[in-house]
């Protein structure tokens, strides 16, 4: 698989890496454990380098996992993990204090079994605590060998600026697909500027765009997109659009709709560095297959204009998480 360099500051990482959350968290119940090392292994094998997870993960269970299941051959790829919950849990709010910052880290080389992390997130903006705080405190922590390159998540500009000016950033993570587009407004442009790589998650929109989605799906009780207002049975079925308009320009690549998805984001700057995740060897074989579409410019206004007719309905998160991001 290509290699692709996270902004001007950031690491070497594959074209596309993968998210590990799904494995532990989030999606339902958890992956037994040597089907998650072994899929985890599968994608090193395609070539993917680039794994990410958080202490937030089933706290710290996710990390064991990619910890034990990367050992042998540590050395080959790029780790990012995340601080920024207190104690772990997202359900009980942000705390990205320095002192947590440090045990957060030192926790998380632990159970990584490493003794340096290459991308260390801040989860979420912490309102309570400066950001020149919280990047000094990773600025020292890389002073100190432990971690080597500072990242933030769903970050708005302002808070951007203020932490790039302390330490570089070398990374923003954020939703971005062709279901969520926000971030071309603002963020892509200040990225540009200030050599930050992008890494978006839920490059296939939780999974709505991989076609597999539809009105009559159910999701496992412990699944979060439950709440999510745009996985409604109501909304499922108004964005179908967009799943048919991906399906048929699919069809005329001889590939899927997912891989259509994954190969426009790679499509939009050279510096973007999809993490799409799943439980599913098939899905992660099909995934990695996306990397390898190159999309022409004229493949791309096609795109453009197919899905200038639809209208993506429902917010992406209910109130309460979405207070969370953009501050």
């Amino acid at each position: 698989m290509q290699k692709r360099k996270l902004g001007t500051h950031g690491p070497e990482v594959s074209a596309l890496g993968l998210g590990c959350m799904g494995l532990s968290y989030g999606y339902g119940p958890a992956t037994e454990k040597q089907a998650a090392i072994t899929l985890i292994r599968t994608a090193f094998d395609h070539g993917v380098t680039f794994f990410d997870t958080a202490e937030a993960y089933a706290q710290g269970a996710n990390e064991e996992l990619l910890g034990e299941a990367l050992e042998p051959f540590r050395d080959q790829v790029v780790i990012a993990t995340k601080f920024g919950f207190r104690d772990g849990d997202v359900s009980k709010g942000q705390d990205s204090r320095p002192e947590r910052i440090r045990a957060v880290a030192d926790a998380a080389l632990k159970r990584l079994r490493t003794d340096c992390i290459d991308l260390f997130y801040q989860h979420r903006v912490d309102t309570e605590v400066p950001m020149e705080d919280v990047a000094g405190a990773v600025k020292d922590l890389i002073a100190a060998g432990k971690v080597k390159h500072f990242g933030m998540s769903e970050a708005g500009a302002g808070s951007i600026r203020r932490a790039h000016a302390v330490q570089p950033v070398a990374a923003l993570q954020s939703e971005y697909s062709l279901w969520w587009r926000e971030p071309e407004k603002e963020i892509l442009p200040l990225l540009e500027e200030l050599g930050i790589g992008f890494v978006p998650f839920s490059p296939l929109g939780k999974g709505f765009l991989t076609g597999a989605i539809t009105e009559s799906t159910s999701f496992d009780k412990t699944d979060f997109r439950n709440v999510v207002p745009r996985f409604s049975e109501e909304n499922r079925k108004a964005n179908q659009g967009l799943v048919a308009v991906l399906g048929g320009i699919a069809a005329a690549k001889q590939a899927t709709p997912a891989q259509i998805a994954l190969a426009w984001l790679l499509a939009q700057k050279p510096w973007i560095a999809p993490i799409p995740g799943t439980t599913k060897l098939h899905r992660l074989e099909e995934n990695i297959g996306g990397a390898a579409i190159e999309l022409t410019a004229g493949d791309l206004q096609e795109i453009e204009t197919a899905l200038s007719d639809v209208t993506v309905q429902g917010d992406r998160y209910p109130a309460h998480l979405q207070a969370r991001v953009g501050r």
